[in-house]
């Protein structure tokens, strides 16, 4: 038997198994790619309403998080931990309220802690990089880091004003690489479903 009867179908127990499912669907991938792309570039083109909708998404999450806590704690048993996950729910319901209640402070708080985070990760990448021996990715790793860390400080340095666009803009981004990811495997299905 010839190796070129085997290419186009999947073998026992390889990982292109599970994916047969996902090559007819190809276009309906390819579609959902194109939708987030679209919606990327909306989000990019009005930033502004995009951080409202990213802080309204963080604060439904905090509600359903809150309520879920505040169910889990009745099936504790004892009466100490019932109050401390009761008081975790409380916790996410109110600050999932004061998020729909006020989205500007809420957007100031996040971008507050994005900020603070890339900085910290841009100086851990750094940090890291400095550690990895030679031979190793240490340059990518260590520009990465460097570039982490401006975008930290370029949100941290037009603080408060930054929480208008920043989480849009990274929500815009993060959509457009999503969409593009999309696109992407449906295309390579398509392509693996021709051969």
């Amino acid at each position: 038997m010839s190796n070129t009867a085997n290419i186009g179908t999947p073998l026992p127990g390889r990982m292109d198994q599970g994916l047969e499912p996902l090559r007819v669907k190809w276009g309906w991938i390819v579609a959902l790619g194109v939708v987030f792309v679209i919606a990327g570039l909306i989000a990019l083109g009005s930033v502004v309403l995009a951080t409202v909708a990213s802080v309204a998404i963080v604060g439904a999450m905090m509600l359903v998080s809150g309520i879920a806590e505040i169910v889990n704690a009745f099936s504790v048993k004892s009466w100490g931990k019932f109050f401390l996950w009761a008081l975790l729910g409380a916790l996410y319901v109110v600050a999932g309220i004061v998020t729909f209640r006020n989205p500007l402070l809420a957007a100031s708080v996040l971008t507050l802690m994005l900020g603070i985070a890339l900085i910290v990760s841009g100086c851990l990448r750094i940090f890291l990089s400095m550690q990895m021996t030679q031979g190793t990715p240490w340059v990518w790793v260590a520009l990465s880091g460097v570039v982490t860390l401006l975008v930290g400080g370029i949100i941290l340095a037009h603080w408060p004003v930054s929480s208008l666009f920043a989480l849009g803009i990274f929500l815009g981004i993060d959509m457009l690489f999503a969409g593009a990811g999309w696109i992407g495997m449906g295309l390579a299905l398509r392509h693996r479903n021709r051969t």
